[in-house]
């Protein structure tokens, strides 16, 4: 018997990326390498403990690699692995479904913004591949 059964493909992708915290660590992490302290201030509404355990479950599934240096005090950059980077046109399908879901809200007079409104890191990849 299987250990774990999904009933649709999309719960097997959602059981590592799934959650309101996920997908912006991946984000923030797309085209670069980032301490723990760098994306608290990119994701200021995160705890410092919710972040530790989505870094850790991320970790533990292959999405993200931690690198610690053995200094005083200690130093811990986290960036993300092939299989992470994978994951590249999900998250970019999601970042633009939701640019465009925000510009409908404005236009319906909703007041709401993006506040990094900056090409995604993942383009870089993009740029990466083509010169390839």
């Amino acid at each position: 018997m299987p250990e774990k059964i999904y009933h649709v493909a999309v719960e097997a992708t959602l059981d590592v990326i799934g959650g309101k915290w996920k997908p912006v660590i991946l984000c923030h992490l797309g085209g670069r390498t980032l301490r723990t302290g760098e994306l608290c201030q990119l994701m200021p509404d995160v705890s410092q403990r919710v972040l530790t355990r989505q870094l850790r479950e991320l970790e533990a599934d292959n999405i993200i690699q931690r690198k610690v240096y053995n200094q005083v005090p200690p130093k811990v950059e986290y960036s993300l692995t092939e299989e992470g980077k994978s994951l590249r046109n999900i998250l970019l399908a999601m970042s633009n479904w939701g640019k465009d879901k925000v510009e409908r809200l404005q236009k319906q007079g909703n007041s709401v913004e993006i506040i990094d409104n900056d090409p995604h890191p993942f383009q870089i990849w993009s740029s990466k591949k083509a010169t390839s």
